[in-house]
């Protein structure tokens, strides 16, 4: 492992906001588990997660658009989280947190009905038919999701695969979940759209190399 990416672990360590729980503690009835609100960010504001965060940019710039918003990125990757977490640290972001750990494990983190948003940024489409169900819209994570999230929470996807792209959609329509947005090039779209302006550092590169962004909006038809 590079000095590099090990001073950013430690760095990481140190950042309050930041929270990196092993396994055995997220097994072992994690202690922010439906006291995200209360314990953490000491507030009762809405909670929108941005899974598969990268870099953290929709968490850090959104939570800037929305103080009376609580905004938590979760990733596996340490190392690009650092970016949004050194940010959210450096400009005292009071309603941002970052949670490192599989997005498999979120039924682990939050309470059913805790969650009041998700964000899905560019996430990988595991193209190849073996991983399948590691895409982040396959029915098995919109089942977690239905969990943690409150009744008619909007999801929201964004794209540059026009493959995930569909095969959200497929999922949407053949699970009968309910769509409110879709387009398959955003930035070339003739409807307005609020806070996705946002670009992400994958997000600038895609647009560079001449690729569409594509936007999905749903929300799922039940509840556990």
């Amino acid at each position: 492992m590079s000095k590099n990416k090990l001073k950013k672990f430690a760095e990481l360590e140190s950042f309050k906001h930041v929270i990196q729980p092993t396994f055995d503690e997220l097994d072992a009835n994690f202690y922010l588990k439906g006291k995200w609100r209360s314990d953490f960010f000491k507030n009762s504001f809405p909670i929108t997660l941005e899974l598969g965060c990268g870099k953290g940019e929709y968490t850090t710039e959104l939570a800037k658009e929305f103080p009376q918003k609580n905004f938590i990125g979760i990733d596996i990757k340490g190392s690009r989280m650092w970016t949004g977490a050194k940010y959210a640290n450096e400009n005292n972001l009071k309603n941002v947190a970052f949670l490192r750990t599989r997005v498999d494990m979120i039924c682990k983190c939050f309470e059913k009905n805790e969650v009041d948003e998700i964000w899905i940024t560019f996430p990988d489409p595991q193209i190849k038919r073996k991983r399948v169900r590691k895409r982040l819209t396959h029915p098995i994570f919109l089942k977690k999701y239905s969990h943690i999230l409150k009744p008619k929470s909007k999801i929201h996807l964004k794209t540059d695969s026009q493959f995930f792209y569909g095969f959200t959609l497929g999922v949407i329509a053949s699970e009968g979940h309910m769509l409110d947005d879709a387009t398959s090039d955003l930035y070339n779209s003739l409807v307005k759209r609020e806070h996705l302006h946002i670009k992400t550092f994958y997000e600038k590169m895609f647009l560079k190399d001449g690729k569409p962004i594509t936007y999905l909006c749903f929300r799922l038809n039940c509840q556990d």
